[in-house]
């Protein structure tokens, strides 16, 4: 049986297992702000506090980054209090000082909100999808998109103590967050393709202080949830149900036991802060002066915007938004594979800026329905095979880039992984593929053969030492995505739209 190692599961710590839950709070925040009243103007005017990027307008289409941060400390570089580290699962502050933990923007949702402020979607974007960093500090270029804060942190904090040893813990930190969040903003718009005009984030402790404010969220799961040791998540039976705020913190945490791993909970995190915005506006939260100046009390001590963000021109525009006209979805993946020994999602960049293009800013719909052209309906049986792509010769990331190019062909992305040492490609079919397995050969130059240990439908290619991408694929790797290439995924680990008209959907 051939050894083949993917990466289904991403295999990280329980220090960084907090972080998807974290910009559901910062969105709440912004998004359903817009139901204050006007005697907490001075309160939505105080918060802000950065400089590192330049602001958009504050008034129509704007698109608005929402990130969560991982920290173990607070804004100022202390540990966190020990009662907040044990609710989460995570380190004890010794294991912190020690070095356990970090800074990586666990959550990141790109939000678009159109002109007039009725409707909004937003992307999450899986934090171990394997990107070229942009404004990121130090020496390293590529990584995994959730790395690009903590790393410009670690290196602008570190110079800031080599150049001057009199800064204070306070000034050290603040600069350090500043280079984080400004790497995290370009390297989005650089894997995005799309400009962003403003951004909110929340760190660890401020989702735990406002969950308590908030007296837990309610959530409906698909079906029962057994005991995860990890995150603490446990339900009894399916369907709706309300949360206590340490369980609802389980609840965005968990990841072991998902089918997808972190792709499913992404899915969560976004129906959570779905139930959290339908909670706001129809319990009387925003009618209840004692808990809107607690959530603003939360908002002014955790959360962080640039500062050229009006909040109150925002909060004008957003009146209109409810939960039911709030959609998340999660941008599309390749597939997994390890590279330099880390557990990665492989995307295709050019097709995830032409699905965030079109869905922010759709083209005017043509009154006619033209008939497919042949080159279209010749090539259409090939988006009934999956190829699976194992990489078994010594080039990192090779199984991605042939996967993202056959996927423009117009083939289903199936499994992407390494596998034992190969001299030579080698390319296999199961059945009913036989003319689609002949194709893909001959960009290798090899002869495809059938075989009965491949699934009917799939196509398998082996990469051995001598592979490299095909100059035919390549050249269609960076052509324009085909438009049944730029459909988002309602099938597979991303899953399709996260809404619900009763502001509270239902996910595993």
């Amino acid at each position: 049986m051939r050894n083949r190692t993917g990466s289904q599961a991403p295999l990280w710590g329980v220090a960084g297992k907090a972080g998807y839950v974290l910009s559901c709070i910062a969105a709440s925040l912004v998004l359903a702000i817009s139901g204050f009243s006007y005697f907490v103007v001075k309160d939505v005017s105080s918060i802000g506090g950065s400089h590192a990027i330049v602001s958009g307008p504050s008034i129509g289409a704007q698109n608005i980054l929402l990130m969560g941060l991982e920290s173990r400390t607070d804004w100022n570089g202390n540990i966190l209090p020990n009662d907040v580290l044990k609710a989460l699962h995570a380190c004890n502050a010794a294991e912190i000082a020690a070095g356990c933990g970090g800074n990586d923007t666990n959550t990141l949702i790109l939000i678009h909100i159109p002109a007039g402020g009725k409707k909004a979607i937003g992307f999450s974007i899986p934090r171990d999808d394997w990107v070229s960093f942009a404004d990121t500090l130090g020496s390293q270029q590529v990584g995994k998109i959730d790395q690009a804060y903590g790393l410009s942190l670690a290196a602008e904090e570190n110079e800031l103590r080599a150049q001057d040893p009199g800064l204070s813990q306070d000034q050290i930190a603040f600069e350090g967050n500043e280079a984080g969040r400004k790497a995290t903003v370009a390297t989005v718009e650089q894997l995005t393709g799309v400009h962003i005009d403003h951004f909110a984030e929340i760190n660890l402790d401020g989702f735990y202080e406002l969950a308590k404010v908030l007296g837990g969220v309610e959530v409906c799961l698909n079906h029962p949830v057994p005991y995860d040791p990890n995150s603490g998540f446990h339900a009894a039976r399916a369907g709706y149900q309300h949360l206590d705020a340490k369980m609802a913190l389980a609840f965005v945490r968990q990841r072991d036991g998902l089918t997808n791993g972190d792709l499913d909970r992404t899915h969560r995190q976004q129906a959570f802060l779905d139930s959290v915005i339908h909670q706001l506006r129809t319990e009387g939260v925003l009618d209840d002066f004692t808990k809107i100046q607690a959530l603003l009390s939360v908002a002014q001590q955790y959360v962080i915007t640039d500062s050229g963000w009006n909040l109150l021109d925002f909060v004008a525009q957003m009146r209109s938004l409810s939960s039911g006209n709030l959609t998340f979805r999660t941008l599309p993946i390749v597939g997994y594979q390890v590279i330099d020994g880390q557990d990665a999602n492989v995307v295709n960049t050019a097709q995830i800026q032409q699905i965030v293009q079109e869905t922010f800013y759709p083209a005017p719909r043509s009154s006619a329905s033209p008939s497919a052209s042949p080159s279209a309906q010749s090539t259409a049986g090939d988006s009934q095979v999956t190829v699976d792509v194992y990489n078994g010769g010594t080039t990192p990331g090779l199984a991605g880039q042939v996967s993202a190019a056959l996927v423009k062909e117009g083939y289903l992305a199936g499994a992407i992984a390494n596998t034992n040492p190969l001299n030579t490609t080698e390319v296999l079919y199961g059945a009913g593929t036989s003319a689609n397995a002949s194709r893909i050969a001959s960009l290798f130059s090899v002869t495809a053969t059938a075989s009965s240990t491949v699934a009917a439908g799939h196509v398998e290619i082996l990469l051995g030492a001598d592979a490299a991408l095909p100059s035919s694929a390549s050249a269609s790797a960076s052509a324009s995505v085909s438009a049944s290439a730029t459909a988002i995924p309602t099938t597979g680990p991303q899953g399709g739209a996260v809404n619900a008209e009763n502001g509270i959907p239902c996910v595993d």
